[in-house]
């Protein structure tokens, strides 16, 4: 899950539906919220009861591996996105557009009003984004903290990742380059916002999903689908990050590629799609087998 959140396009959430743990993360990621409900009331009896209820034997291993994998491929993703921009959003491009497909399929009963929904969304987005300039510089801490909230609901959410998150509010690239410097201030504030957006996010996200599961899919996808725009290969890549850490890039501007161009990102949006695609018919797969 986390060497899934780490690249803009797959979702650990759906590395956690491959896995047959995506039930059980859930309900661990809810179970964890509701114990701060009697430690924000000072009932720190309650809260120690509620603490000794988490599935720490799931919890703790998971949360090792997340960090583990995010430490070690942070630093090799923002290298690639320096120096191979146009083919790594190929890539990535791929990687989302097949993440689309599989999320039409967690769409239970499609009716018209998800297909509006999802063009609506899309069509907002993708406008909105023509407004964006570039990644944001030198964030503050607040701002590390809120991309810290609302990339951590992606986890959540099987088809939307995190790090698809930070690209849409021009975060990707200060995130992945503090985890890779090292910045253990900015981590800690970026951590700080998961830890808050899990807590107010997931029994929310919980009780909607529950009620609307549908149109919230449909809408996830709409967002995606109008995203598509940021992650266009050409003319600069991702368009998050330069050559030059310091160096704002117009990463919304939409143009064909020379012919000589084009071969390496779109193989690599191919590969991306099947590696999406097979984790999926995997996910069935295990589906199936539960079944049975």
């Amino acid at each position: 899950m986390g060497a899934a959140d780490v690249v803009p396009g797959v979702s650990g959430g759906t590395v956690a539906l491959v896995l047959g743990i995506y039930q059980r993360l859930v309900n661990a990621i809810r179970t964890t919220a509701k114990t701060l409900v009697p430690l924000a009331k000072g009932d720190l009896r309650g809260f120690w009861a509620a603490l000794k209820s988490l599935d720490f034997i799931f919890l703790v291993p998971l949360g090792i591996g997340i960090v583990l994998a995010v430490g070690a491929l942070a630093g090799p993703i923002e290298t690639q996105l320096h120096d191979h921009p146009e083919e790594m959003a190929g890539l990535f491009f791929g990687l989302v557009a097949a993440s689309i497909v599989v999320a039409l399929r967690l769409i239970n009963q499609p009716t018209l009003v998800h297909y509006q929904l999802m063009a609506a969304v899309g069509a907002v987005v993708f406008i909105l984004l023509g407004f964006q300039s570039g990644p944001v510089q030198d964030p503050s801490l607040a701002v590390l903290v809120g991309a810290g909230a609302l990339a951590v609901c992606a986890m959540i959410l099987p088809g939307i990742s995190g790090s698809f998150i930070l690209l849409m509010i021009g975060m990707y690239s200060a995130v992945i380059g503090a985890v890779s410097d090292r910045d253990f201030v900015d981590i800690l504030f970026v951590a700080l916002g998961a830890a808050i957006g899990l807590a107010v996010f997931s029994s929310a996200l919980g009780w909607i999903m529950d009620r609307y599961g549908d149109l919230v899919t449909a809408a996830m996808i709409g967002l995606m689908l109008g995203s598509l725009r940021v992650l266009w290969p050409w003319p600069n890549g991702v368009g998050v990050i330069s050559e030059h850490r310091t160096e704002v890039i117009d990463g919304t501007g939409l143009s064909w590629p020379a012919s000589g161009d084009l071969p390496a990102p779109a193989i690599l949006a191919v590969v991306g799609a099947l590696v999406v695609i097979g984790l999926a018919k995997a996910a069935e797969s295990l589906a199936a087998k539960e079944r049975s």
